[in-house]
This record gives C-alpha cells, sequence and structure tokens, in this order.
C-alpha cells in the first residue's frame, strides 16, 4: 500500500526551457575574457619549464615518494592558476588549445636551436662511467647510492658491480649499460662448458666399459 502511494508520488524530473537554457550557458558561455583564458596556461607553462629545469633531472625521475608528491600536488596547485574563475566546457577546450599550442611552438623554435634546446633541457649527467660511480654528479644531483641501485634492480641488474656506465638524462630517466665479460671471462666459460661436455661423455660411456 505505502509502495504504491510512494510510486504514485513519483513525478518524471522535467526541466522547462529557461533551466535547460541556464544549463547550456553555464556549459559553454565564458565567464572571463578568452584572452585571459589563452594566457594563463602560457604563464604556468612557462613557470614549469623554469622551475623544473633549476629544481633538477631528479624531480622528474621520481626516484623516491617525496618526488612523487611534489609532482601530484604541483600539478593541483597550478590547476586554479590556469582555469581560473571560468569553469566553462568552452572554456577547458580554449585552455587545452592553448597548451597544445604553446608546446608545438616551442618544440618546432627549438628544433633547430640545439644550444638553446640544451641549455633548457640540460645535459645528460653520467653517474656510473667504466665501472665506477661518480660521486661528485651523484651529489649535484642529489641522487643517493641506494636510489641509484634501486633504479639499477628494477631493469635487471643485481647490484652496481654488474653496470659499465649510467646515464641521467634530460627528461629524468637513467638508461644503464651492463658490462660485457672480458675475453678471459669467455674463455673460462668455453673451458668450463668443454669440460662438462666431456663429463658428460665419460659418464656415457661407463655402463659400455661395465658391461
Amino acid at each position: 500500500m505505502h509502495r504504491s502511494l510512494l510510486l504514485a508520488e513519483r513525478k518524471p524530473i522535467q526541466m522547462n526551457e529557461p533551466q535547460l537554457y541556464q544549463t547550456f550557458y553555464d556549459m559553454f558561455v565564458l565567464t572571463v575574457p578568452v584572452l585571459e583564458k589563452v594566457l594563463r596556461p602560457w604563464l604556468v607553462y612557462i613557470f614549469l619549464v623554469v622551475g623544473l629545469r633549476l629544481a633538477g633531472k631528479r624531480e622528474l625521475a621520481q626516484l623516491n615518494t617525496f618526488d612523487l608528491i611534489v609532482l601530484l600536488m604541483l600539478s593541483n596547485t597550478v590547476q586554479n592558476a590556469i582555469i581560473g574563475d571560468d569553469n566553462s566546457v568552452t572554456g577547458g577546450v580554449i585552455g587545452a588549445t592553448s597548451l597544445l599550442v604553446i608546446n608545438y611552438t616551442v618544440i618546432r623554435f627549438l628544433f633547430r636551436r640545439t644550444r638553446l634546446d640544451r641549455f633548457l633541457e640540460g645535459k645528460p649527467t653520467p653517474l656510473i662511467e667504466k665501472g665506477r660511480l661518480l660521486h661528485n654528479n651523484l651529489k649535484r644531483e642529489l641522487i643517493t647510492e641506494s636510489e641509484l641501485k634501486a633504479v639499477a634492480y628494477k631493469q635487471g641488474f643485481r647490484n652496481l658491480k654488474d653496470v659499465e656506465s649510467a646515464i641521467l638524462e634530460t627528461g629524468g630517466s637513467i638508461a644503464f649499460i651492463g658490462k660485457e665479460p672480458s675475453s678471459m671471462e669467455v674463455r673460462f666459460d668455453e673451458m668450463l662448458q668443454r669440460l662438462d661436455e666431456i663429463s658428460s661423455q665419460l659418464q656415457a660411456l661407463q655402463p659400455r666399459a661395465g658391461g
């Protein structure tokens, strides 16, 4: 009885024309000038490029939890600066387009200007060279030996002794090159392999000799 009364009282939600107009108005009509929506992403983009350049490559490498927290908080912090007082779909499209345009322009501008590109992005930093840790470079990039070991382990190296060279790239990734076995080690492995073959052949001959 009560259920039938509740169903009878329910009415489909209808939206009249003024409400529908207001909904579309809030979604698509800008509340700030178009120039402001274009300039805000540009200014934040320039700030982040300069800020991350000054902060060092380890921020992009995310070697520990603190680096990840900084990047997450940084994205949330600058979000309001990019959006401003406008939450419309049109404003979001304009802001995203503005970011894509400035990024394409910067990349195209730096494509033929290697010196300027190197100045803005920096140069790769060697961390291990000829199997030897470069402690000065590690200290300059604020990377501890344990952090470097953790990254090397993720890339399949058991320890840093197996690494011939390691380079911190401008994008924050660390490239490792393993040590190649020396000629003496190769010959030693070949000798052990031949001894194993001879041993297996002798074991195969033993039953025949006993018979």
